[in-house]
């Protein structure tokens, strides 16, 4: 590229999952030499992400705006930002802004394009009439973001992988597997196991996809088997999501014995510091979070066998595995580790040192880059499209 600092611009939906997912990477571009730019609907985060020397955009999108008024209102705010910007490079983080970013980016004439897709989320778990409905629209769309030459497409699992790639078996060299977010070992480091009694933690946005009702309903039957298992619950509702659990539902749980709901928690390390599982009996995932930072903090994991979560949860190594939406299976590997302290020691220590290879921030960071500097690359062979 002509420029001796190649200008990277992120667009994410949310400033709040830019600095909780994407920080790593970004730090690690900037290190690297790129001009870094985050474009994003601005809440809370806003003078952090100035704070790191990356230049703001904000941008009026919403997350749970959708009807083709919303959809090209959001293409035209971002083709002016890019034509303004004129960036080298623009990485879409998650479904939305892959799909929408990559027509801005094309009708901007911007030369590389970057489109990480998290997982497939509501879309592929779950199991509503919307979802179905928007499945076929949105593997097409995903077919053309792979057909496209100066693009590349991030997935997090071998799983979401072969998904693109029996839509496009040829786009094979445009897919990249780079595994979460990055995970900053020396911050959560391995943590003594807390005294009784058993402390379960779940984190995450309050969802039917995250399987939260499948856990109240596990944690429940033990209990009323006399069981005193405790169950720590760190996240909010997220009314833009279709799948958000509603206001009536949670008020009813919150009556319910031995459940802390802790709301929004800060840092993150005070839920796994003081519990002995960390468990998401999710639908689907891309690599969560969650899990990983329990992972570095040692400690034993309980998840559903779905692509994503088995990435960082192995079956017999570190973890339990239970079949999604399923109470019993969940409950029967909650009473497992409950009663079985020497299995919970022996899986947290694989857990850490499962994150200490390629899940670390370090390493994430470098992939990502290495990926970066790879399509500018081509793009200075081959020319701009």
């Amino acid at each position: 590229m002509s420029r001796a600092r190649p200008k990277l611009l992120y667009l994410v939906t949310e400033d709040w999952y830019f600095w909780s997912h994407r920080l790593p990477m970004a730090r690690a571009a900037q290190r690297a030499g790129f001009e870094v730019g985050v474009a994003t609907r601005v809440a809370a985060h806003g003078e952090r992400i100035r704070g790191e020397g990356f230049a703001l955009h904000p941008l009026r999108w919403r997350r749970g705006a959708a009807g083709p008024w919303a959809s090209l209102a959001a293409i035209a705010e971002i083709v002016r930002l890019y034509r303004r910007e004129r960036p080298d490079l623009v990485h879409h983080v998650a479904l939305k802004p892959a799909v929408l970013g990559s027509l801005a980016a094309f009708l901007a004439r911007v030369p590389a394009v970057v489109n990480a897709v998290t997982g497939f989320g509501f879309v592929a778990s779950s199991p509503s009439l919307r979802a179905r409905l928007l499945r076929r629209p949105v593997s097409a769309m995903l077919a053309r973001l792979i057909e496209r030459r100066n693009s590349r497409i991030i997935v997090q699992n071998d799983d979401d992988r072969r998904l693109l790639l029996g839509l496009n078996p040829e786009a094979a060299p445009r897919i990249a597997v780079i595994r979460g977010s990055g995970i900053d070992l020396a911050r959560f480091a391995p943590a003594p196991e807390p005294p009784p009694p058993v402390v379960a933690g779940f984190a995450g946005r309050l969802l039917a996809d995250k399987g939260i009702a499948t856990l109240v309903e596990a944690q429940q039957r033990l209990r009323r088997r006399g069981l005193d298992l405790r169950l720590a619950v760190a996240g909010t509702a997220d009314p833009e999501n279709p799948s958000s659990i509603d206001a009536a539902t949670l008020a009813g749980w919150r009556a319910l014995p031995g459940i802390a709901w802790l709301g929004q928690v800060d840092d993150i390390r005070e839920l796994w510091r003081s519990a002995h599982i960390a468990v998401l009996p999710s639908r689907r995932e891309g690599l969560p979070k969650a899990l990983l930072e329990a992972a570095a903090m040692a400690r034993p994991l309980i998840a559903s066998d779905v692509p994503g979560c088995r990435e960082i949860a192995r079956a017999g190594v570190n973890a339990l595995l239970v079949p999604p939406d399923d109470a019993d299976a969940l409950a029967a590997a909650l009473e497992r580790l409950m009663r079985d302290a020497d299995l919970r020691r022996r899986f947290g220590a694989a857990s850490r040192a499962l994150v200490e290879t390629d899940l670390a921030a370090d390493a994430v960071g470098a992939a990502t880059v290495a990926l970066y500097r790879a399509v500018l690359d081509a793009m200075g062979r081959d020319g701009t499209p």
